[in-house]
Formats: C-alpha cells, sequence, structure tokens
C-alpha cells in the first residue's frame, strides 16, 4: 500500500486550522481518501504535518487491518510489508525518523501525534519524501495551478480506473 499525505497550513485563517488530506492506493487502485480540516490549531507548518501524519498513520493501520483480515477470512496469506507514506518536505521527513523529543519547539504538542515515528521503527510505515508536484494528496489540499492539476488528477483517475487516456484512446497504464 501506498499514501499520500499534506496539509494547507491555516487555510481556515479566522479559526486558525490546517486542511489535511491524505490517499492511500492499494495496487494502483485509490482505496481511502479524506480531506478535512484539523480539530487543532498548529503554530507552524511544521506542527500542523505532524497532525497529518498522525492522522494519516491513524487510517493507515486501520486499512491494513481491515486488508489482513479479508485476505485471511478468503483463506489467502497475508502480505507484511511497509506501508511507504509520501511527504513533501525533507525536514519533516528527518524529524520522523528521530521521534518524539521534547523540546520549546514542540512542547505543546501531544506526545501520541508521535506515533508515526513509533510505526516507522516497527517497519509498519516508511515516510519517504516526494516532489511536492508528485503528491496526489495536494488535490484535495488547496487550489493548484492548471497545469499540476490536470496531472495530479490524471495521475489519480489513472490509479483509480487502472487506465489512462491516451490521445483520446484507452490504454493499460505502464
Amino acid at each position: 500500500m501506498i499514501g499520500y499525505t499534506n496539509v494547507g497550513y491555516q487555510s481556515d485563517p479566522h479559526n486558525g486550522r490546517s486542511q489535511t488530506s491524505s490517499v492511500f492506493l492499494q495496487n494502483g487502485t485509490a482505496i481511502s481518501w479524506t480531506s478535512s480540516k484539523q480539530t487543532l490549531a498548529t503554530t507552524s507548518t511544521n506542527h500542523s504535518k505532524i497532525v497529518a501524519l498522525y492522522e494519516a498513520s491513524r487510517e493507515c493501520v486501520w486499512l491494513c487491518r481491515m486488508i489482513n483480515h479479508i485476505q485471511q477470512s478468503c483463506g489467502l496469506k497475508a502480505i507484511i510489508a511497509p506501508t511507504i507514506i509520501y511527504e513533501d518536505k525533507m525536514a519533516y521527513v528527518t524529524q520522523m525518523e528521530t521521534g518524539y523529543i521534547k523540546s520549546n519547539i514542540n512542547k505543546h504538542i501531544s506526545p501520541m501525534l508521535f506515533f508515526p515515528p513509533e510505526l516507522q521503527q516497527n517497519g509498519d510505515i516508511d515516510i519517504l519524501k516526494s516532489k511536492s508536484c508528485d503528491n496526489l494528496a495536494d488535490l484535495f489540499t488547496k487550489s493548484l495551478p492548471t497545469s499540476l492539476f490536470k496531472n495530479v488528477s490524471k495521475e489519480l483517475v489513472c490509479d483509480i480506473l487502472g487506465i489512462c487516456m491516451v490521445q483520446g484512446e484507452k490504454s493499460p497504464r505502464h
């Protein structure tokens, strides 16, 4: 399974709330996507990304458990592999690798929000850097320039339908 997560920092400036989005794909098909306002007011983009990845990690754990249950119920062997979750800020990816470190910068952030580093250390997820223009969750977080919107929506439609439109004709995705 592959996931993408992103955040639009303080997309609601009146309430100080950020917009969180995530998309999870299984075998190239979108199986879960969400876009919602965060329930916490955050003080920086980094803090809002911590909340976004926490929410995406919870969804990831639930999806993995559900998929494993379905596979076992059907007599199939469960595939145990870490879910890759793509994030577009390298500093944040590095911070997640180090885990929760109590400091003046993040002392007001609940340690429970550092659930993703624990999952990463256990081998359940792997948080990797992606280019911002390749982040499929951007579509659900903020308005995009037309060319980027077309590219991201085309990629997501290809993932959902398993086909791509090439010069007006359907063709299998490579």
